[in-house]
């Protein structure tokens, strides 16, 4: 099996003491060749022999090319043969035969031309260069190897002459740039700038622009430059504008400090082109602020861009309350409250259209954030107007919101107004009670440790909704930090006995914690008792068997310190042993299979850990097997499942068809003799 760690790594990277090159290798790989293993020289003695040798390769390369003359190996070899023989006119008569067979195949083409040059034969090259890019004028291969021949034999006027001949095909960018780079490189500098012209007329995009005012800046003067940018602006039009040209035109004002043009250009830029073709137009405006502006310059472009882009949004969509939300973070960081007040008025004057929630989440917060905004401001009585504004526009028979209410209550705690605040919050209770105005009223009493009032909205809000059972909880929790225990195992014993919860389990976890928090043992084991009279799921049943394990002999010696840890007793041990015993009986007897086999992995880690080598092998001996089974569904087919079967049934099983098959023994022997007892009736 191969490993999937992948190649192992190198630990060492450094560079060996001694180098050696592939060069080498090769080398000693040849001289230290066995003899008989090398391949073997042909000697020559007379001319005769290699005539002879001669005729014999090339019948051969003959017959090579008439089984398969498509194959353009076969030519090249044998082109190569008499290349090698200084054959020149065989060599060459072969790739003429070649290019009758195919006259585009490139490599071949290549290949005839290189021999050419190898053997000084320009006249020739030039010749099929000339033939080669008029059959394949697309190929820019051939083009660019006639004009570097041209020009290492320092003939420039032939090299521009195949270029012009090229450029009539309008081929692709590299091949104008390549003309360009000649000419400049031989101080045409007139001929490379009308060639940029031509450039810009068969391929106008942007940058092919910017590549000319570049050049311009190496080898022009900056009025030519700005030519150039501004020629390019007026060719390509509002539809094929381009970031990047402005970005470079601007960075060149800059070179030169003039940053009056530059800002010029970038406002341009902006006012002209749409927001989602000019993101790095804006991020290089923003950078050129900070680098030569002024704060207020760079806080205004940054504003100003941000401006647009909310009111085109919340011109687009007025209900998008996210956008309007924005909007107003934006005001208020630029320290001008008649802008924000501006902002948030029109925001909220946005109302829902329809009196559904989901429509109202976001646009209550706008108010919110209004009042927020104002009450910072120091304006307390118009913040007040907003929350009351807000209320009454709230259809609060349908919906209401808690945040607001509770917010506007703070806001009057905050101004020592705490009995009007008592009054708004009573007032949202009666008018539109929510789980969230009673948690937060009774919340701001416990604060004010006003505990009859936290009783009093306890019996209200149990009232209103006594399915919660987290209400009963806190309820309870308020009592017992009061310490009024009776009045908390009253409130738990109410609760559980409500025939309606919305989640009985954490109520019972509660009262169950509240128990043996206090110490009453034997009440959180009558509390199993009664749970398990309702439900018999495992986690009861182990849950039962830890509290059993923490519970010591004594009852009083709940009172020791906690922090100290206190062995298990046998005792404890003896009674998890027994509620797990329980557990599996009553499992057993429901066949429920999942929750028994969890059953007894929780009963295996308490005996791996407080159990003897015997407890261990008692309850390993009853673990079930895994085995997989088929069973058949509805649409005929069959699919497989895992169940598991345990040992104990095992032996049930075994015996119950063991009686089974004595009994089937049996009725076949009444049955023998019963025949028999016929049969000698018969007879007599």
């Amino acid at each position: 099996m191969e490993s999937s760690r992948g190649p192992p790594r190198v630990r060492n990277k450094a560079a060996a003491p001694v180098q050696i090159s592939a060069e080498q290798l090769l080398r000693e790989a040849v001289d230290r060749q066995d003899d008989k293993l090398k391949a073997p020289t042909q000697r020559f003695a007379d001319l005769e022999e290699l005539h002879e040798f001669q005729g014999r390769k090339r019948k051969e390369f003959e017959d090579y090319v008439r089984r398969n003359r498509i194959n353009m190996n076969n030519w090249t070899r044998y082109a190569d043969f008499e290349l090698q023989n200084k054959e020149f006119r065989r060599a060459r008569s072969i790739f003429e035969r070649a290019l009758d067979v195919d006259s585009t195949h490139i490599p071949l083409w290549l290949r005839y031309i290189d021999s050419e040059i190898r053997g000084r034969n320009i006249n020739h090259a030039r010749n099929l260069l000339d033939r080669a890019v008029t059959i394949l004028p697309r190929v820019d291969k051939l083009w660019y190897k006639f004009a570097y021949l041209e020009e290492t034999l320092s003939n420039i006027d032939g090299a521009r002459s195949v270029f012009e001949r090229w450029m009539q095909w309008e081929p692709s960018e590299d091949a104008w740039s390549s003309f360009i780079k000649l000419e400049t490189r031989h101080q045409e500098i007139e001929r490379a700038r009308s060639i940029f012209e031509r450039f810009t007329v068969v391929h106008p995009e942007p940058k092919n622009w910017v590549k000319w005012a570049r050049w311009e800046q190496d080898h022009g003067t900056s009025d030519l430059v700005r030519d150039v940018y501004g020629t390019a602006v007026e060719t390509l039009g509002d539809e094929f504008m381009d970031e990047k040209l402005f970005i470079a035109y601007a960075k060149f004002e800059a070179t030169l400090k003039e940053m009056e043009r530059a800002r010029a250009i970038y406002k341009f830029a902006l006012d002209r082109m749409p927001r989602s073709k000019s993101v790095n137009l804006h991020k290089a405006f923003v950078q050129f602020e900070k680098q030569y502006g002024d704060r207020d310059g760079i806080l205004d472009v940054i504003l100003s861009k941000r401006r647009v882009h909310y009111e085109e949004q919340v011109k687009e969509n007025p209900k998008n309350y996210d956008a309007w939300i924005d909007f107003a973070r934006l005001e208020e960081s630029s320290g001008n409250p008649d802008r924000v007040r501006d902002v948030y008025e029109r925001a909220i004057s946005q109302i829902p259209p329809t009196q559904e929630k989901r429509h109202w989440r976001r646009y209550i917060y706008l108010w919110l954030f209004y009042a927020c905004f104002e009450e910072l401001s120091g304006d307390m009585d118009r913040t007040r107007q907003i929350y009351q504004e807000c209320i009454r526009l709230l259809p609060h028979k349908r919906f209401t919101f808690a945040k607001l209410w509770l917010n506007f209550a703070k806001f009057e705690i905050r101004r020592g107004q705490l009995s009007t605040a008592r009054k708004l919050l009573g007032q949202a209770i009666g008018m539109c009670p929510k789980d969230k105005l009673f948690q937060g009223y009774i919340e701001i009493e416990q604060n004010l440790y006003e505990f009859n009032r936290c009783r009093t909205l306890y019996e209200k809000y149990i009232e209103w909704n006594g399915s919660n059972c987290q209400t009963w909880i806190k309820f309870a929790e308020l009592e017992r930090g009061l310490d009024d225990v009776v009045r908390a195992r009253a409130l738990f014993e109410i609760a559980v006995n409500e025939p309606q919860m919305d989640m009985p389990e954490l109520l019972w976890k509660a009262y169950i914690d509240f128990e043996e928090g206090e110490g009453n043992y034997d009440r959180t084991r009558a509390l199993y008792e009664r749970l398990l009279e309702k439900t018999d799921h495992v986690k009861v049943w182990t849950s039962w068997a830890q509290f059993e394990l923490s519970v010591p002999d004594d009852d009083d010696a709940g009172t020791a310190d906690d922090d100290e840890e206190r062995p298990v007793s046998e005792a404890a041990k003896s009674r998890a042993r027994d509620i797990f015993t329980r557990a599996h009986t009553r499992l057993k007897d429901l066949n429920a299979t999942a929750d028994r086999v969890a059953l007894l992995n929780a009963w295996r880690s308490f005996e791996n850990i407080h159990g003897t080598a015997e407890d261990q092998e008692k309850i390993e001996k009853q673990m079930p097997r895994k085995v997989k089974k088929r069973r058949k569904l509805d649409d005929g087919e069959f699919e497989e499942y895992v169940d598991y079967v345990f040992p104990a049934d095992d032996e049930s099983a075994a015996k119950l068809a063991k009686l089974m098959a004595n009994a089937q023994k049996w009725k076949a022997m009444q049955a023998a003799q019963k025949q028999e007892a016929e049969g000698a009736t018969d007879g007599e």
